[in-house]
């Protein structure tokens, strides 16, 4: 879903290169991205089974066009970005790192009783993954 969401926004949106920071190898190198897509798909995975919390559609949005921003800002195409987003081995491996963190925060990924609970948590703390959730 969430891949989705960023391939919408990157074929949507008009392109923009200036090269103000120095470009990784790709983006799989590029660590703040990289955690920047991590956050939303924690955020996203909690707000899809867990019925007690909504996203915040404009903040992820927001966040999103940000992320693709920089990317663009350090010369990636949006073919580039496209291609990326669109890895099913990169789409494996942010997958597993959003379910490890939530095994390493206590909750079950497939239980949404233990989702409800983390997103909970992470809104209390004002994470930045808390930030794009609301208790409803």
């Amino acid at each position: 879903m969430i891949m989705r969401m960023i391939l919408a926004l990157v074929t949507g949106l008009a392109a923009t290169t200036s090269m103000v920071e120095a470009r990784a190898d790709s983006l799989a190198d590029e660590r703040d991205i990289n955690t920047g897509l991590f956050i939303i798909a924690v955020a996203d995975k909690i707000r899809n089974k867990c019925d007690e919390i909504s996203p915040r559609y404009f903040k992820a949005l927001g966040y999103l066009r940000s992320l693709q921003t920089e990317a663009r800002n350090r010369g990636y195409s949006d073919d580039e970005i496209d291609r990326y987003i669109n890895d099913d081995a990169e789409r494996d491996k942010m997958e597993a790192r959003r379910n490890a963190y939530i095994r390493d925060s206590g909750a079950n990924p497939s239980d949404a009783a233990s989702l409800c609970l983390l997103g909970r948590q992470e809104i209390a703390r004002d994470s930045q993954i808390g930030q794009l959730l609301r208790a409803r």
